[in-house]
């Protein structure tokens, strides 16, 4: 008859062995997302899209291009997030703006130098867009490429997001503003 610790040791022998032979398969897979500031938007206003990365082992360096509506979307400003930046020295290029295709084209960046890359989740880059139109927009990854230290293949789970944008502020824009405009006028009758 075996004893219970007996099987409780070659239980946890057994689980750990599993661990050892096979660490891919506990891995998180890394990623690759759009967070949108506000994630909606009035025609004339901005919203700052932070791309982020979660989950990621050893990066080194990445390239992508994001796709977005250019009727209700135009690309303003591109910089680079500071994800990357904690591991040393970067190489950062923001990539092309095509304002009438809706693409920003190849946004690349990478460490310098013999280092090991950077693990955890982070901003890798940003994009300022004006609200050009109403309607969606959704925002899409493409021409990605994501490389870990040993120049080795890393393939993030790529996501979409669609921003809402409108010509006029929403009723309750309006409600706050007629009630900023009562509050006006009886300051002023206090006044006189």
């Amino acid at each position: 008859m075996l004893s219970l610790k007996f099987l409780q040791k070659s239980v946890t022998g057994a689980l750990l062995a599993s661990a050892l032979l096979a660490p891919a398969a506990y891995a998180a897979t890394p990623v690759l997302s759009f967070v949108a500031t506000p994630a909606s938007g009035i025609v004339g206003s901005t919203i700052d899209l932070d791309i982020r990365i979660t989950d990621v082992t050893d990066l080194y360096s990445f390239q992508f291009s994001v796709e977005f509506n250019s009727n209700t979307l135009q690309a303003g400003d591109l910089y680079e997030g500071k994800f990357l930046l904690s591991g040393g020295e970067t190489y950062f290029i923001p990539g092309e703006k095509d304002n009438s295709a809706g693409l920003v084209s190849y946004m690349v960046n990478t460490l310098l130098g013999p280092v090991g890359g950077v693990s955890g989740s982070g901003s890798l880059a940003h994009i300022t867009f004006s609200v050009f139109g109403a309607g969606s927009s959704t925002l899409r990854f493409k021409d990605v490429l994501f490389l870990d230290s040993a120049q080795n293949d890393i393939t993030p789970t790529l996501t979409e997001q669609v921003v809402v944008t409108s010509a006029v502020p929403e009723p309750a824009s309006y409600l706050m503003l007629g009630a900023g405009l009562l509050g006006l006028a009886a300051m002023r009758r206090r006044q006189a």
